[in-house]
C-alpha cells in the first residue's frame, strides 16, 4: 500500500515539477520456462513520470509471476532515441517474490525498450531468470498518457 501512495505522490506533483506522467494496468509476461505455471497477466498499478527526455521515475505494485503482490520503484535511464522510440534500463527495486530475499526488497537492473505515442505507449523489458529466486520473462507493459 506504501507503493501505491508513493506512486500517487509521484503523480500528484507532476503539474508543479514534471513534464509528463504514464499509467500502466500492470503488464503481460511471456515466461522463459514456458512449462512451470507462471502467471502470466500481472495486472496492477503503476505510474511513470517524466523527469527530462532520458530520465522518468516509476513506482506501483503488480500480481506477480508467483501470484504474489509485488511492489517496486525506480529510475528509467533512456539514452538511447531513434523517433518515438528510446532505449535503455529501468533501475530500481522490487518486493513480493517469496524465493527472492524471503520476498524482501532486492536491486535490479532491466533492460527496456520503449515506444511512446502521444497518448499510448509500449514498454518491452526482458527479465533475467535467477535462478530458481526470479523467473526470467520478457515483459509488455501497455500505458495511457495521463498527463500530457
Amino acid at each position: 500500500m506504501k507503493t501505491a501512495w508513493l506512486a500517487l505522490a509521484i503523480a500528484a506533483t507532476t503539474p508543479a515539477v514534471m513534464a509528463e506522467v504514464w499509467v500502466n494496468p500492470g503488464f503481460y509476461s511471456y515466461h522463459f520456462q514456458r512449462d512451470r505455471g507462471f502467471n502470466n497477466v500481472n495486472t496492477g498499478l503503476g505510474f511513470e513520470t517524466v523527469l527530462t527526455d532520458t530520465y522518468s521515475v516509476t513506482a506501483g505494485f503488480f500480481h506477480n509471476s508467483d501470484r504474489e503482490t509485488s511492489r517496486y520503484v525506480g529510475v528509467y535511464a533512456m539514452p538511447f532515441k531513434i523517433g518515438t522510440f528510446k532505449a535503455g534500463a529501468a533501475v530500481g527495486a522490487f518486493d513480493g517474490y517469496p524465493k527472492m530475499r524471503e520476498g524482501g526488497w532486492f536491486p535490479a537492473v532491466i533492460p527496456t525498450v520503449a515506444y511512446e505515442g502521444p497518448q499510448f505507449g509500449l514498454n518491452v523489458s526482458v527479465i533475467p531468470t535467477v535462478g530458481e529466486k526470479l523467473h526470467g520473462a520478457v515483459t509488455f507493459q501497455f500505458k495511457y498518457k495521463l498527463i500530457p
